[in-house]
């Protein structure tokens, strides 16, 4: 297992170096700078402000100095937050963003497994097809569509829920509804097709042969090996669930990693766009190893084959 998790953690360093490099230049890339705006600096300040922030230098040597400081743990400051650096933004609003993320995944996982298993122990039935064409309804919702729906039907309609904010617990709801209903579409299709690939296994048919009560079967025999899939799916969809919470920190104007990351872009804030990517990118993959190693322990062929 050691080995492999250091396997698994090696491939972080060229992931990430890809990474920092090509959304370093392509940022640069991009028309505009960080000091361009509807009014103008003089272009005495804004060459004062290029020579402060090295944006003076040639693009290979802002380079080099970029890579120094991450090596470092410095991702630099913001070049449109004055006095606060990219660490100081992330700490403050990637709680956040992760508590967002918590919400939403327990939405995922509340609906999406017992729809999957209801939908696997009745196959071609109205208990199979109901939940499944749910699934397909939130897989094809986009959240930009679904966010601004349930505004206007729960908060501006019923006045149940506030139409935005982060401030009292009801605040969550809407925003993890919107969040999690599409990973609870994903979870609910791959609970009910690893169940079903379960379920004719013989062990299964011995246990139920032993007179088993059929709750026993499906939740201590059946529902380990059957959400495999859903455990592979699920290192990508928190990193999703936490990363990609961009559109609905803007709809419900969420003070998260999402919304600075929306901002940081159309301010052309180098170094926070630079420092978001990396800090996602690791997040992403850290995920994703623990979900590896999760399985991996869970099955060990998986540490041979990996």
């Amino acid at each position: 297992m050691l080995k492999f998790l250091t396997r698994r953690l090696l491939t972080m360093i060229p992931v990430l170096w890809v990474t920092v490099t090509l959304t370093f230049f392509l940022v640069r890339l991009a028309p505009g700078g960080p000091f361009t705006e509807e009014k103008q600096y003089p272009q005495q300040a804004i060459d004062q402000l290029n020579q402060h922030y090295g944006l003076d230098a040639p693009i290979h040597l802002q380079y080099a100095r970029y890579i120094g400081r991450l090596l470092r743990g410095d991702l630099g400051p913001s070049l449109k937050y004055q006095n606060r650096s990219v660490n100081e933004i992330i700490s403050e609003t990637f709680p956040v963003s992760l508590e967002l993320g918590i919400w939403a995944l327990l939405v995922a996982l509340l609906l999406g497994l017992p729809a999957g298993i209801m939908a696997s122990l009745r196959p071609n039935s109205v208990l199979d097809y109901a939940p499944m064409s749910l699934a397909m309804i939130g897989i094809c919702i986009p959240s930009f569509v679904l966010g601004p729906l349930l505004v206007l039907a729960l908060a501006l309609g019923l006045g149940w829920f506030n139409a935005s904010g982060w401030n009292m617990a009801s605040d969550r709801i809407l925003p993890a509804i919107t969040l999690g209903s599409a990973y609870a579409a994903y979870i609910a299709r791959l609970t009910r097709a690893g169940m079903l690939d379960v379920l004719p296994q013989d062990f299964i048919r011995t246990a139920r042969a032993k007179g088993l009560r059929e709750s026993r079967v499906i939740g201590r025999h059946a529902l380990k090996p059957g959400i495999f899939p859903v455990i592979s799916f699920l290192g990508p969809a928190v990193a999703g669930l936490i990363t990609g919470s961009f559109v609905v920190e803007t709809i419900f104007h969420i003070p998260g990693l999402g919304k600075m990351f929306v901002m940081g872009a159309f301010n052309r804030d180098y170094t926070l766009v630079l420092g978001l990517v990396v800090f996602y990118s690791a997040l992403v993959i850290l995920f994703n190893t623990v979900v590896d190693v999760v399985l991996a322990a869970l099955n060990p062929r998986l540490r041979g084959a990996s």
